[in-house]
C-alpha cells in the first residue's frame, strides 16, 4: 500500500510542451542579452517577454468564470414537442476580464435516457462587451426524455499555444412526445356505442361515480350531500357537486410490449403512435380511456374520462420500450379481474394467426369486445419484390379476424390511421 504513495509523491509535474517551449525562449533569449548584450539582444528579449506575459495571462482569460444561459424553442406552431420534430437552441454566454479572446468554441452535451450522448459543436466571435451568442438546431428526435450535460467553452491565443477551458452547467430537460395524427372520427366505434347506448337518451341516463369532477350551480331538489359547502361560503351562492358519468362503454387500450413482437424499433415506435392518437382522439371526445402497458414492469391505467388522466398516460408513453417477455394469454390471465366486463378493448399488436385468434377468443369469453389494431409497418426496398406474397397473407389475416365477427385495422403508416377509422379501409 506505500509504494503507490511514494509513487504519487514522486511524481514530478507535467508542463505541456508549449509551456516548455516558452520557458526555453525566455531563457535563451535572457542568456543571449546578458552574455552578448547590444540593441539586438535588448529588443529580442523584451519582446519575447512581453509574448510570454500575454500567452500566460491566458489563464486569467476569464472564460472559467463564464456565465451563459440556454434557451429552446420548437420548430413549429406546436408548443409540445413530438417525435420527429427539430429543437432550436441558443446559448448566449457573457465572460469577464480584459484578456482579449479571438473566439470561443462551445460543446454541448445532449444525452438521452438510454444513455446515448450526442455532442453539438459550434464557435462564435465575442462582441465587445465580451457577449456571445450560439444558434443550432438538432437532427429530428426520437420519442424520450432527454437531458443536457455540462457545457464547455474553449478558446485559444492568437498563435494557437495554449487552450483555456471553463464550463457552464445549464441543466435542463427535454420532453419529445410520441408523435401523433389527428383522427376527425372513429365511424366504427360511435356506431357499436350507439348500439350498446340506444336505451339512453340523455347523458343524465349514465350512472354517476363517486369520483368529483367540479362544481355546478345547485338545482332544485339535489340532495344535502351533494352541496359543496366550501363553494357555497366562498361564493355566496349555493353550489353543488359534480360527479363524473360512468362512460358506456369505458374501452381499454393493450399496448403489446413483447421484444420478439416486433421486427425492428420502427414497428414500435408506429405502436406507440398509434396508441397516443387514440388518446388524443379519445381525449377531445370526453371518452372513458384506459391502458395496459406490460413490460419488465406491469402499468395499468384505469379508464377515466379526465384531460389530467390522459397527460398520465402519454407521459407513460414517453418512455415505453419493447422489454416485455410475457405472452398476450398470461397478461390477459394475470390482469382478467382488473379489466371491467362490457368494455371495448383494443389490441395494439404486430402478432397475428392462431395465437392472436385465441387472444381475442379469451376476450370475448371475459364479455368484451375486442378489436385488433395490427401494426404491419412498410417493407424495405429490398423486400418489395415480395410484396404479392405479403399481400397475400394480410389478405388472409383481415379474412381471418372478419369471418369471426372481430373488429380489425391493418396500420402501415401512421398517417393512414384517420383514413382508416373513418371508414376508408375498414375491417369488421
Amino acid at each position: 500500500m506505500t509504494r503507490p504513495v511514494f509513487k504519487r509523491f514522486g511524481e514530478r509535474p507535467r508542463f505541456p510542451a508549449p509551456l516548455w517551449l516558452l520557458i526555453s525562449c525566455f531563457t535563451a533569449s535572457l542568456f543571449f542579452m546578458l552574455f552578448q548584450g547590444g540593441k539586438l539582444a535588448s529588443m529580442l528579449f523584451i519582446i519575447i517577454t512581453l509574448l510570454a506575459i500575454y500567452l500566460l495571462a491566458g489563464n486569467w482569460s476569464g472564460i472559467r468564470r463564464a456565465q451563459g444561459t440556454r434557451k429552446l424553442s420548437i420548430q413549429g406552431q406546436d408548443a409540445q414537442l413530438e417525435a420527429g420534430q427539430s429543437l432550436q437552441i441558443g446559448i448566449g454566454v457573457q465572460i469577464p476580464g480584459f484578456w482579449p479572446i479571438p473566439y470561443m468554441i462551445i460543446k454541448d452535451q445532449f444525452i438521452r435516457q438510454s444513455g446515448e450522448e450526442t455532442i453539438f459543436e459550434g464557435s462564435l466571435i465575442p462582441d465587445w462587451k465580451r457577449r456571445g451568442e450560439l444558434l443550432y438546431s438538432t437532427p429530428p428526435l426520437r420519442r424520450g426524455y432527454y437531458r443536457f450535460g455540462d457545457t464547455e467553452c474553449l478558446t485559444e491565443d492568437i498563435f494557437g499555444f495554449f487552450q483555456h477551458k471553463g464550463r457552464l452547467e445549464l441543466q435542463q430537460s427535454v420532453t419529445v412526445y410520441p408523435q401523433t395524427v389527428a383522427i376527425r372520427e372513429w365511424a366504427q366505434f360511435h356506431q357499436m356505442l350507439k348500439g350498446m347506448q340506444h336505451h339512453s337518451t340523455t347523458t343524465r341516463a349514465h350512472r354517476e361515480t363517486t369520483q368529483i369532477n367540479g362544481v355546478r350551480e345547485y338545482i332544485y331538489g339535489d340532495r344535502l350531500s351533494r352541496i359543496h359547502w366550501n363553494a357555497t361560503a366562498k361564493t355566496g351562492t349555493w353550489k353543488s357537486k359534480e360527479f363524473e358519468r360512468e362512460s358506456l362503454p369505458k374501452t381499454i387500450i393493450l399496448l403489446d410490449r413483447s421484444a420478439r413482437a416486433y421486427g425492428d424499433a420502427a414497428e414500435f415506435e408506429l405502436a406507440v403512435s398509434v396508441a397516443a392518437s387514440l388518446f388524443r382522439y379519445g381525449s377531445g371526445r370526453d371518452l372513458a380511456l384506459g391502458l395496459l402497458s406490460i413490460g419488465k414492469e406491469s402499468t395499468y391505467f384505469e379508464p377515466k374520462q379526465s384531460q389530467n388522466h390522459h397527460k398520465h398516460i402519454l407521459k407513460h408513453l414517453v418512455g415505453v420500450e419493447a422489454d416485455g417477455f410475457r405472452s398476450l394469454q398470461q397478461i390477459l390471465k394475470e390482469h382478467s379481474r382488473e379489466l371491467p366486463a362490457g368494455c371495448f378493448f383494443v389490441l395494439i399488436s404486430p402478432q397475428k394467426g392462431s395465437v392472436m385468434m385465441q387472444v381475442l377468443t379469451q376476450l370475448e369469453h371475459l364479455q368484451m369486445n375486442p378489436c385488433h389494431m395490427w401494426i404491419h409497418a412498410e417493407p424495405s426496398h429490398a423486400f418489395k419484390l415480395q410484396g404479392a406474397v405479403q399481400e397475400s397473407a394480410k389478405d388472409d389475416w383481415v379474412k381471418a379476424i372478419r369471418s369471426q365477427g372481430y373488429m380489425g385495422y391493418e396500420v402501415s403508416q401512421l398517417t393512414d390511421l384517420p383514413n382508416l377509422l373513418g371508414g376508408a379501409k375498414r375491417y369488421a
